[in-house]
């Protein structure tokens, strides 16, 4: 965009911070990366040129002032209008008469800074540049296109896919929206705090989902509409954590809306019981949830024991009543699980050919399967004794391998908090996974379809989590194992 008189003929800068009117500088308000777009925002020019408008005003309502303090805020305008013209220019020669409309405005701006002593005859080229961003503003309301929306979603473990994909599919539907999905980066934790192995599973996930990697997205330029995060934990995970570019207290400088979903589903609490509340309190109180700009739960339920959790955290803290805050924050809108594992059938999952090996009768016909889920907090709670359990239960299972086939799927997040905190226990445990996966009469699942291990099981075995919610939310029969009975 060819602009005459622009910035270099404005007169020298010797603008000192400290001596910055605020009244004569509102377009420092907008960060200047913010401009600088790699994809079209109508939005953000009509705001941009608003700001314009606030910063003529600043200037007319100053005079007179220091010449030296008008000369950043005429720069800045100059800059915004060039930024606002070579964005247009890209789009077409339809566009034309706006950049021309811009490059007078540039003109007049250049006019006014060499006038600045003469109040009057300031005031008037005020006057007109106001009329002619308003002009200008109106224009590209009625001539530019509607903005598409983009939006933006970073799992980081492909096991927790699920609890984004369906909000993804219908983004991805949306034929007024960009939809990338991005998975980031995560790490191991030593037990110091530092990180160890970097893990990246951005080759796990479903075939049908297009991946951006997240070296090849541009946040600060692109800026997306919305980001949507199912980890809330930033730094305060003992175990692991996603890259810190990632925390959700920067993510938020990159986005007009930071959406948190959780990766787990809960079991339904009773909101009057103080215990079961009180049990919640590490899923409510976390950075994640206090940077979000909304929370979507997985029903209205739960979203009373949030609003309860939080406001009464606040209350403690502050004194403030949050209530009305965390009210309209906190969604019960559902959980994306729930929809994933609600829409998976038996008959359209790929079950592997060693998985048969172990399922499949003499005759063709299936054995039934038993879903069994260990957990991280049952082997945290129980050390030894859980080791024990597992042994038990595998023996029984081993036993009675003719009618009934094994499907034993651990936390994905096992191996890396035991290693971390308990490294005797890991060794332990460890043993007994190799074991049961050489002797090969039953099926070991690490792999990221959690959904496919549920739609093919006919029965739940194991200790509490969210997949005995997702289980029952299928019809499963569920049996909830106890480490203090040991069959053998």
């Amino acid at each position: 965009m060819k602009i005459p008189h622009c910035r270099q003929r404005c007169p020298a800068n010797s603008y000192d911070n400290k001596k910055q009117n605020t009244k004569t500088t509102v377009l420092q308000r907008i960060p200047r990366e913010a401009v600088r777009l790699e994809r079209y925002k109508k939005k953000d020019i009509l705001n941009l040129i608003h700001t314009m408008m606030e910063a003529n005003d600043s200037v007319v309502k100053a005079l007179p002032a220091d010449p030296e303090a008008l000369t950043q805020v005429f720069i800045q305008c100059q800059d915004a209008a060039m930024e606002i013209g070579t964005h247009l220019e890209a789009f077409g020669e339809q566009y034309r008469g706006l950049v021309e409309n811009l490059e007078d405005y540039c003109e007049k701006i250049y006019q006014m800074s060499m006038v600045t002593s003469n109040e009057p005859v300031c005031r008037k080229i005020g006057k007109k540049l106001r009329k002619q961003l308003t002009q200008l503003q109106n224009s590209i309301q009625i001539q530019l296109p509607e903005d598409r929306k983009e939006v933006v979603f970073l799992p980081y473990k492909a096991s927790m896919w699920d609890s984004l994909e369906s909000v993804w599919r219908a983004a991805e539907e949306d034929g007024d929206t960009d939809a990338y999905v991005i998975p980031i980066p995560y790490y191991d934790k030593n037990p110091d705090g530092t990180f160890r192995e970097e893990h990246y599973e951005g080759d796990l996930y479903p075939q049908d989902v297009p991946i951006t990697r997240y070296d090849e997205y541009d946040f600060e330029n692109r800026r997306p509409d919305m980001i949507f995060i199912h980890n809330p934990y930033d730094n305060s995970n003992y175990v692991t954590s996603v890259h810190p570019f990632f925390y959700s207290g920067n993510l938020k400088n990159f986005t007009d809306e930071l959406v948190y979903i959780p990766y787990f589903v809960l079991g339904e609490p009773d909101v009057e019981n103080e215990e079961a509340l009180e049990g919640m309190q590490h899923f409510c109180i976390t950075t994640g949830v206090f940077n979000a700009d909304k929370v979507i739960v997985q029903s209205e339920n739960m979203k009373k024991a949030y609003v309860k959790v939080l406001t009464r955290f606040m209350k403690e803290q502050s004194g403030e009543d949050t209530r009305e805050y965390w009210e309209k924050k906190i969604l019960g809108l559902g959980s994306p699980k729930m929809d994933k594992v609600v829409n998976t059938r038996k008959e359209d999952v790929e079950v592997p050919e060693e998985w048969r090996k172990v399922i499949e009768k003499p005759d063709g016909s299936w054995k039934k399967i038993i879903l069994y889920n260990t957990s991280v907090q049952a082997l945290l709670n129980h050390n030894e004794k859980m080791n024990r359990k597992i042994r038990d239960a595998l023996n029984v299972f081993k036993e009675n391998r003719e009618e009934v086939a094994l499907l034993w799927r651990p936390h994905p997040l096992i191996e890396a908090t035991i290693k971390s905190v308990r490294t005797r226990l890991w060794e332990e445990y460890k043993e007994i996974v190799d074991t049961y996966r050489e002797e090969g009469w039953g099926i070991y699942d690490d792999t990221a379809d959690l959904d496919r291990a549920i739609a093919i099981s006919d029965a739940y075995y194991g200790d509490g989590s969210s997949v005995v919610q997702l289980c029952q939310e299928r019809g499963m029969p569920v049996m909830l194992q106890d480490v203090e009975i040991i069959a053998g």
